[in-house]
């Protein structure tokens, strides 16, 4: 236990330091620059909108390394009519995310995966904004695509912010996903987190393999909305 908790309070740390280095390299691997609104009424498929910081963004991966990529896989092998997009961006605040949502939905998802909030935690950010950041993400793109279904992924914050703080964190991502009817999965690195050779030698950021264990946990609450 005593190990959990010291990844997770390692994990929150690196999160947020990827804003200033991380950034810069992730946003050249983003897809979602490639992929407009135009590009994607020509074809039939449906749209998969993975949306968050370094770990949706397959930190020091290929990008076919990363979960959204592994969770393409999964849908091309049952031949179904989806196509993903790794909007993922290392250090990604809340605040940030809300800031960027307006262009990445130039591809207006059907699906919606959100996975931001960790790197708030660290910075112990007043819990409301963080609150009120994710439910203007959740609005915007609910006003581009009124039907989207949406999947909120929760993440968890060190102890030493105070219970609190801590539980209260906590419980923003399970109460977003019921205001907003959205599925919710209590904590995306399920299986992964504090486990050596599943994560990068920073001991943080998932390995390839680390990201088959998150597909695998996505995929459980994505494919029944399929």
């Amino acid at each position: 236990m005593f190990a959990r908790v010291q990844y997770l309070i390692y994990l929150i740390f690196l999160l947020s330091c990827g804003s200033t280095n991380e950034s810069s390299k992730e946003t050249t691997k983003t897809p979602v620059e490639k992929t407009t609104k135009s590009e994607i009424s020509e074809g039939s498929e449906k749209v998969i909108l993975f949306f968050g910081n370094s770990i949706t963004a397959g930190y020091q991966l290929d990008m076919d390394q990363a979960f959204p990529a592994l969770i393409q896989e999964k849908i091309d092998s049952l031949d179904l009519d989806y196509k993903t997009v790794n909007a993922g961006l290392s250090g990604e605040t809340s605040a940030g995310g809300n800031s960027r949502i307006g262009w990445v939905l130039q591809t207006v998802p059907d699906i919606f995966f959100l996975e931001l909030g960790a790197n708030d935690g660290l910075r112990g950010l007043p819990l409301e904004e963080t609150v009120k950041s994710l439910q203007s993400i959740i609005d915007a793109v609910r006003k581009e695509n009124p039907e989207v279904k949406i999947i909120i992924a929760g993440m968890m914050v060190p102890p030493n912010l105070g219970e609190d703080y801590t539980n209260q964190f906590k419980n923003i991502f399970s109460d977003l996903a019921e205001d907003n009817d959205a599925v919710y999965i209590p904590f995306l690195l399920e299986g992964v987190a504090g486990i050596p050779e599943l994560n990068l030698s920073d001991g943080i950021h998932p390995t390839p393999e680390g990201h088959k264990i998150v597909a695998e946990t996505v995929w459980q609450y994505l494919y029944p909305i399929l």
